[in-house]
């Protein structure tokens, strides 16, 4: 591999480590190349969810298979001001609005789907709708975006080019949930960015938010990275293997006596990252 760039491998520890993510961090650390860097983030902004426990077994697990960061590891709590800054320069700018409907309002009355195949945002409190006694979540305004921007941004995908932007097609995304204040699209882009990422690795089941997260990063004059999505290991009912279905976890592997090595060669692991080196004669899930 010729490449050299700033990856990433983010994590949310919000279970233990599984195959999956084994194929994530492997993949990122290839993409780095020679010279290049191989960084980890701890995305755990849902407070809920993410536990330090899970942190601190998230990180053993990682220093165990050899995946360490090649700088500081990142960790999304500790800059929820810096995301607010972001938030309040966007709402300075007119381009947020408070939402105060709920998630069953917001299935009756929508009519779309968009592309990841998530319920499109009927609009509903776009133009100043104000329920008493409810916290709202805030709103990129979509439409006034892509009028500011004069176009959809697209993006550069490895061994793929130039692919179009659907950003129109997700609506008006939240930015800022009710429960943590903040959302996954803004601060993956504003960490990207800040960490000085060049090729952004990660699996094909985010491959078409990449449309959403573009117009974020030329709204706030980031850096255009390289895109990279990598093959993901699925299970025998077709659908991705996930920490929630009881994917098999690394830290059951350990204690069932597997050594680091052999897990990182797991064919499950090794068939999912052949797979993301293989042309497939098209966009993946397009």
């Amino acid at each position: 591999m010729t490449l050299s760039a700033t990856t990433r491998f983010a994590p949310s520890p919000t279970g233990f480590l599984h195959l999956g993510h084994v194929v994530s961090g492997l993949y990122s650390r290839i993409m780095a190349g020679e010279g290049g860097k191989f960084l980890i983030r701890i995305e755990d902004i849902d407070t809920t969810r993410c536990t330090p426990e899970l942190t601190v077994a998230l990180r053993e697990d990682l220093d165990w298979l050899g995946l360490s960061s090649d700088g500081p590891v990142w960790q999304q709590s500790r800059h929820l001001p810096e995301y607010q800054s972001v938030l309040e320069t966007l709402r300075e700018r007119g381009l947020l609005y408070p939402c105060f409907c709920t998630r069953r309002e917001i299935a009756d009355a929508a009519t779309q789907t968009a592309p990841d195949g998530s319920v499109v945002y009927p609009g509903t409190c776009r133009h100043g709708a104000v329920y008493a006694g409810r916290d709202p979540v805030w709103r990129l305004d979509m439409g006034q975006a892509l009028d500011v921007l004069q176009e959809v941004p697209g993006w550069q995908e490895l061994g793929y080019g130039r692919i179009a932007g659907q950003a129109g097609a997700f609506g008006d995304v939240v930015l800022a949930r009710r429960d943590t204040g903040v959302s996954y699209h803004m601060c993956v882009t504003h960490d990207d960015a800040l960490q000085g990422v060049t090729t952004v690795t990660r699996g094909r089941d985010l491959y078409e938010a990449t449309s959403v997260q573009r117009v974020l990063q030329d709204l706030m004059g980031w850096p255009e990275p390289l895109y990279a999505h990598h093959a993901l290991i699925m299970g025998a009912d077709g659908q991705k293997l996930s920490k929630r279905d009881g994917a098999e976890g690394v830290r059951v592997l350990r204690q069932e006596g597997w050594t680091a090595r052999q897990v990182l060669d797991h064919p499950l692991v090794r068939q999912a990252l052949e797979e993301s080196f293989i042309p497939a004669g098209r966009c993946p899930d397009r």
